[in-house]
């Protein structure tokens, strides 16, 4: 049994192909480079080059683009099982910045490790793909929640969304998830300000549907929630197409 048997990338993956003893293989090898990172100080900075990639096995991290004026979009969260940088890599030169919310570990991908482990299995580059292809659905539907949700729908998708990424590697569920975002990371990422965040996350626990406090989400209402929310989770493909 090697140990990147168990990583939540693993579990990820297995949702996609059933992984074979060749392809877990490879899957260790990518994880050897295993490094640590603290809380609030950037991996990656937008605008670099020649940087590696890193497979997320503990912690949150955001990836954000800084603007003109000193102000941040968060783009997305990566949550463990998930790849920080791969587009960057095989574009040479990242679009953003990526930095830990909480201390974090990592395996370091080398862009000629990656590379290689398409080469010698096409089955789990797929896979790769095909978690590469959700992070971009994801993007999408970020895209369209600032621009046509309104607060408390655009709340509601967020974090049933965050419930159902982290249930797929198994920290999360329809009861509620640790979370340690706070209220001006919701804020950047919602485009919102950090008091109507407030406001909105007062709404929905007032209406009995969700409450975040002291690092926890816990869903009241999942149905409910829903409901507001018009969350349909098919884009994020949780089952995929299992490939034997």
């Amino acid at each position: 049994m090697t140990s990147a048997e168990h990583s939540p990338l693993t579990r990820k993956l297995s949702a996609f192909v059933a992984l074979s003893e060749v392809e877990l293989a490879v899957l260790e090898r990518l994880h050897q480079r295993r490094r640590s990172f603290v809380a609030g100080r950037d991996m990656v900075l937008q605008g670099q080059s020649a940087q590696a990639a890193y497979i997320l096995s503990a912690g949150w991290v955001c990836s954000y683009k800084l603007q003109a004026d000193g102000t941040r979009q968060i783009v997305d969260f990566q949550v463990p099982g998930d790849f920080l940088g791969l587009r960057s890599v095989l574009l040479r030169t990242s679009d953003h910045s990526f930095e830990p919310i909480v201390d974090i570990e990592a395996a370091e991908v080398q862009t000629s490790d990656l590379l290689d482990a398409f080469a010698r299995t096409p089955r789990l580059a797929t896979a790769i793909l095909w978690a590469a292809s959700r992070d971009e659905a994801m993007v999408v539907e970020h895209l369209v929640g600032i621009g046509r949700r309104d607060a408390d729908a655009r709340m509601a998708h967020f974090l049933l969304e965050l419930g159902s990424r982290l249930a797929l590697v198994g920290i999360g569920s329809k009861e509620g998830f640790d979370c340690p975002l706070t209220q001006y990371h919701l804020a950047d990422t919602l485009g919102l300000s950090a008091v109507h965040v407030n406001r909105v996350l007062r709404q929905l626990r007032e209406s009995g549907l969700v409450t975040f406090r002291d690092g926890h989400v816990t869903f009241h209402d999942y149905g409910g929630l829903v409901d507001l929310a018009e969350f349909d989770p098919e884009y994020l493909d949780q089952t995929g197409p299992l490939l034997k």
